[in-house]
C-alpha cells in the first residue's frame, strides 16, 4: 500500500497538500491563501467536515504533533494487517500442487484401468 494513503489529512482534497492544511490550522497563511483554501474546502462535504473537526483542538501548535502520531499510529495498525495478511498467504510454489494433483490422477487412473482388466 503506497504510504500516501496511510497519510491523515491526504484524503481531505488533491488540491491542497497536508503542511498548507496545518498552516491554515494554525492561522499561519495569508487571508488570500485562506479564501482559497475555504472555497475549496467548500466544494468537498468530507473534507469541510474534517477541518471542522481539526479546527475544534484547543492547542493548534500540537495538532501537526497530533497528526504525525495518528499517521504512525494509522501505519503500525495496517503494517500489522499487511503482516497477518501476508502470513495467511501460501507461500508453497504452484507447481509442487499441480505435480501431485497429476500423480493422485495418474494413480486414480491406473487404479481404474488395472481394477477394470482384472474383471
Amino acid at each position: 500500500m503506497p504510504g500516501n494513503l496511510k497519510d491523515i489529512l491526504s484524503h481531505l482534497s488533491t488540491d491542497i497538500d497536508q503542511e498548507t492544511l496545518l498552516l491554515y490550522l494554525q492561522d499561519k497563511l495569508p487571508e488570500d491563501k485562506k479564501h482559497e483554501i475555504e472555497m475549496q474546502l467548500l466544494e468537498n462535504e468530507f473534507a469541510g467536515e474534517a477541518m471542522e473537526g481539526l479546527q475544534e483542538f484547543r492547542d493548534k501548535q500540537q495538532l501537526s504533533y497530533m497528526v504525525e502520531m495518528l499517521n504512525r499510529d494509522l501505519k503500525k495498525k495496517t503494517a500489522k494487517k499487511e503482516a497477518r495478511r501476508e502470513k495467511m498467504k501460501f507461500k508453497e510454489p504452484p507447481g509442487i500442487f499441480i505435480s501431485i494433483i497429476i500423480l493422485i490422477l495418474l494413480i486414480l487412473i491406473s487404479y481404474l484401468t488395472i481394477h477394470h482388466y482384472l474383471r
